[in-house]
């Protein structure tokens, strides 16, 4: 009974379905920036990835010239 109470506080349903719009827009703006970031974020895991198998590679090839010495 006090949790259905609790709970009932925090729903709210506009009668006016105007007052979607500034929530919608909101979201829109937050799903878009966030979609960028990640594009962002994975754009540049993959050239720290590429950096490092070109550093793993000279690392190999430096250890594979001290052996033949």
């Amino acid at each position: 009974m006090f949790q259905s109470l609790v709970l009932s506080l925090f729903l709210y349903f506009p009668e006016d379905k105007s007052e979607y719009f500034p929530a919608v827009v909101s979201l829109v703006i937050f799903m878009a920036g966030a979609l960028i970031a990640m594009r962002i974020f994975v754009k540049i895991s993959k050239r720290e990835e590429q950096k490092a198998k070109i550093l793993e590679e000279r690392l190999r090839n430096n250890q594979t010239e001290q052996k033949n010495s």
